[in-house]
């Protein structure tokens, strides 16, 4: 009795876990949640073009599956050997050859054509607003602006004695991604090491981090706030340690944060007057 309680208890929390999470605007909005068995909240065209096209193959598949179990119901209780003593002796039938040939040709036709535009349409963007050179490292993620200064920053994990209050544990980093609201921002991943990948659910972004290559894709986002990813490639002992935390604010802001940024990594790489009057 007690743990039919909880199996219901747990029912009606997976139920009632997207009326009472919050929506998308909140800076943590685009994490993921306890329960949580729908893909994360869209934030941009991309993930709606996804979703759109995982909910086109789930009713496809679902309507299949049933289809094929009703008639694997038929032939059992129509087809048995107390049913049909004298069995039958067909062995042919074109017209069901043809059905079982064409129908699923048809389905995979309707699945392909959509499927092939959303993998075009993710490839890359014709008219970027901002490039990010994004380069895996053995366990941390680098970020270049070369539209901005050519600096970069170092991503790496808040550990979890560093953790403060309100921080996602094996989410939150040191350093951001930030990125202006409402442009198309190209992101070429690269590898000096091993295979990663770059993936954010709710921007749908996945592309790998090849070494000797580097690979395209882009992305965009609606409203500001914070948005979590994370290596998806088992890439080594710290593997599960390479979160990504993508920042989007204003175009104001974010010119304002690449400013301030750009002068911070010129200070740190510009050589004291100590050194330079001992060479």
């Amino acid at each position: 009795m007690q743990l039919l309680r909880r199996l219901c208890a747990a029912l009606t929390l997976i139920m009632m876990a997207p009326l009472v999470m919050p929506g998308g605007g909140g800076a943590f909005a685009q994490a993921p949640k306890p329960w949580e068995m729908a893909m994360q909240p869209a934030a941009n065209e991309i993930k709606r073009r996804i979703i759109d096209l995982h909910d086109l193959v789930l009713v496809i598949i679902t309507v299949t599956t049933i289809f094929v179990g009703a008639l694997l119901v038929i032939v059992m209780v129509k087809f048995n050997a107390k049913a049909n003593p004298v069995p039958s002796k067909t062995s042919h039938h074109t017209g069901l050859e043809i059905a079982w040939t064409v129908i699923p040709v048809l389905l995979l036709v309707i699945m392909s054509i959509p499927s092939f535009r959303l993998i075009y349409y993710q490839d890359r963007t014709p008219n970027p607003d901002l490039t990010i050179k994004v380069i895996a490292h053995q366990w941390f993620w680098e970020y270049g602006y070369p539209d901005n200064g050519d600096f970069s920053i170092e991503s790496r994990l808040v550990r979890d004695e560093d953790l403060k209050k309100g921080q996602l544990r094996l989410l939150d980093v040191d350093n951001q991604m930030v990125v202006p609201v409402g442009k198309n921002i190209r992101i070429l991943t690269s590898s000096p090491e091993v295979i990663h990948s770059f993936f954010i659910p709710s921007l749908g972004v996945q592309r790998y981090a090849i070494p000797g290559r580097t690979i395209e894709t882009w992305f965009s986002v609606d409203k500001p706030g914070v948005y979590y990813g994370q290596c998806n490639q088992i890439c080594g002992a710290d593997h599960s340690k390479m979160p990504i935390a993508v920042h989007a604010v204003s175009e104001q802001e974010f010119k304002a944060w690449a400013e301030q940024t750009k002068k911070s990594a010129n200070a740190e790489t510009r050589p004291s007057p100590v050194s330079v009057a001992a060479r």
